[in-house]
């Protein structure tokens, strides 16, 4: 090639070199393979770490021919790296000739040589790793004494683009070969870092100034307190009330279990009322509920009630004794039993339930006592239920009462026979929009026949409601009513059907502030006559939350009552300022 014209002058050294390496290609090629020769591809498995070590090699080998092309600086001389390394001869040859990793091995004449030996044991992860580090960093000065050494070239050689080709190679195996590649372990996530507990999210609550409850064994309790004065202008609310100044106290406790199936709810109230100044009055009652839900076999559904109740008796109820210094003490000792099983869209149900009466004594002005005795009675009542399922929002439903009341005293003092037989029918809906609006409301008819002939049946119709209404977050509206079949003691009466009704709503105005309402009216049928009662009231009042466990309330209420009998007309107007606490 007459156009090549190299720049640098090949030394004497360099050229015998060259002339070694031209030979020594010729005869491998000239060769005979022997028969049972290995070839090197057929080694089996070979680690990256002896893949570096046979470049690094190749790249040591160049790096010398170049460095020995410019000068006539003798060969560096051979040290072994490590133990059974080839001994150096003194000319340092012995590097040169020794070979790469995958140069094929040296003819031999003899055929009975021994084969090739076997590759070493493939290292272990680490060792890899930590092999292949030194060979980079090895990798990384030999390119930088390369570059330096043939900086000076103007024109690409062949050398350099071996050596190119080499760095691309090598920087290909550095990243396919690394630390992570060989292990590949995933982190624990327990030893990932989380944020501080000041910057993590936090879940706002529904209701913050909500009591928080006492876990109390298998039970959260939520017990209220509210302690404060009440000023009414009618005390006792009868006819012949007057003004005082109260001190009212009202407990209230809520039980509700945890338990993983079943499940129990305890509720209960006392209220206490003190006459500071003004007219006297000391009164005392309280309530208490529990119910058990059980879960039995074969889809069904048990309910199991049990209740007592201690109330005064209202100085406005029909069978109240005028004149009476403290009116008796009625107690209700309450129980009942549900059985439910749905039957694909079918709702059955069928409710046992008793309830006793007690009356205290009459305390008179007069310093003596009135036994009332001859009121206390039980009621037995058997309802079933039967609804159908239009969907999970609307199940229609009818009912079928009996019952029978039965006083202890099977003639009255006044020579009357009270017990008497029930029996009634109602027609309803049960309605269940999730939040927005649940409950029932049926109507019916509902008879009580009383033993003695001389008495007339207490009936009449009969209107049953329970619903809770929630047109927004944060307001709910309820709406109730009853219907009461009352027996009275008095000479030649039967009693009387109470209609009672109320409609409250409740708002949360802000966090800390929520306001309440209600209105109630009552209508009272004597049977047997056309007298009747009217009774219409009104509530409104705020509580403010300090904390989650204090705030201060207050309310208003009026109250009137109107009667076509003598002497049962009354006002009274009331105003409570307190505080309450809660847990």
């Amino acid at each position: 090639m007459s156009g090549f014209q190299p720049q640098n002058k090949i030394g004497r050294k360099g050229k015998a070199v060259c002339a070694l390496l031209l030979a020594t290609s010729v005869l491998a090629l000239s060769r005979p393979a022997l028969l049972c020769a290995q070839e090197t591809e057929l080694r089996g498995e070979v680690s990256e770490s002896t893949i570096l070590d046979d470049q690094q090699y190749r790249i040591r080998q160049l790096g010398m021919a170049a460095a020995t092309a410019n000068d006539d600086t003798p060969l560096p001389t051979y040290r072994p790296a490590s133990p059974g390394a080839l001994p150096d001869d003194g000319t340092g040859e012995a590097a040169a000739t020794t070979g790469g990793t995958f140069d094929p091995p040296a003819a031999s004449d003899d055929p009975f040589a021994d084969p090739a030996p076997p590759p070493r044991r493939r290292p272990s992860a680490t060792q890899r790793a930590v092999e292949e580090g030194k060979a980079k960093d090895e990798a990384v000065d030999n390119k930088k004494s390369k570059r330096g050494a043939t900086a000076t070239a103007a024109t690409p050689t062949t050398d350099d683009t071996d050596t190119a080709a080499i760095d691309e190679q090598d920087t290909a195996n550095r990243r396919a070969v690394t630390i992570d590649s060989a292990e590949r372990l995933k982190l624990d996530p327990g030893a990932e870092r989380t944020e501080a507990i000041e910057g993590q999210d936090k879940k706002n609550e529904d209701d913050p100034f909500a009591a928080t409850g006492i876990q109390l064994g298998s039970f959260v309790i939520r017990p209220t307190l509210e302690q404060g004065l009440t000023y009414s202008t009618n005390a006792d609310s009868s006819s012949l009330g007057k003004p005082a100044l109260l001190s009212e106290t009202t407990l209230r406790f809520n039980a509700v279990s945890d338990w993983r199936e079943n499940s129990a709810t305890i509720e209960g109230y006392g209220i206490f009322r003190e006459t500071l100044s003004g007219y006297d009055v000391h009164e005392a009652q309280g309530r208490v509920d529990g119910t058990l839900n059980i879960d039995l076999d074969n889809d069904l559904h048990a309910i199991a009630k049990l209740g007592y109740e201690a109330v005064p008796e209202s100085a406005s109820a029909p069978d109240a004794i005028v004149g009476a210094v403290g009116q008796p003490v009625r107690q209700t000792v309450s129980g009942s039993l549900a059985v439910e099983k749905d039957a694909g869209k079918m709702r059955f149900a069928l409710t046992g339930a008793v309830e006793h009466d007690i009356f205290g004594d009459a305390k008179l002005s007069s310093g003596g006592s009135l036994s009332q005795k001859g009121r206390d009675s039980t009621l037995y009542t058997a309802i079933l239920r039967t609804g159908y399922e239009i969907s999970p929002a609307i199940t229609p439903f009818t009912e079928i009462e009996v019952g029978r009341r039965a006083y202890d005293l099977r003639v009255d003092p006044n020579g009357f026979q009270r017990s008497s037989t029930r029996l009634g029918a109602r027609a309803g809906v049960e309605l269940d929009l999730r939040e927005k609006l649940t409950g029932e409301f049926s109507v019916g008819w509902l008879r009580e026949a009383i033993d003695d002939d001389a008495l007339p049946a207490i009936s009449g119709a009969t209107v049953n409601a329970d619903l809770k209404w929630s047109p927004e977050r944060g307001t709910t509206i309820g709406l109730t009513a009853q219907t009461t079949a009352e027996n009275t003691t008095n000479a030649g009466e039967s009693g009387d059907m109470l209609y009672s009704g109320s409609l409250t709503g409740e708002r949360q105005i802000r966090a800390n502030l929520t306001g309440n309402a209600a209105l109630g009216v009552e209508w009272r049928d004597y049977t047997g006559s056309d007298d009747h009662d009217l009774t219409l009231s009104a509530e409104a009042g705020l509580t403010w939350w300090l904390n989650r466990y204090a705030g201060l309330t207050t309310r208003v209420r009026t109250e009137k009552l109107t009667s076509n009998l003598v002497g049962r007309d009354y006002t009274a107007n009331s105003i409570f300022v307190g505080l309450k606490l809660q847990r």
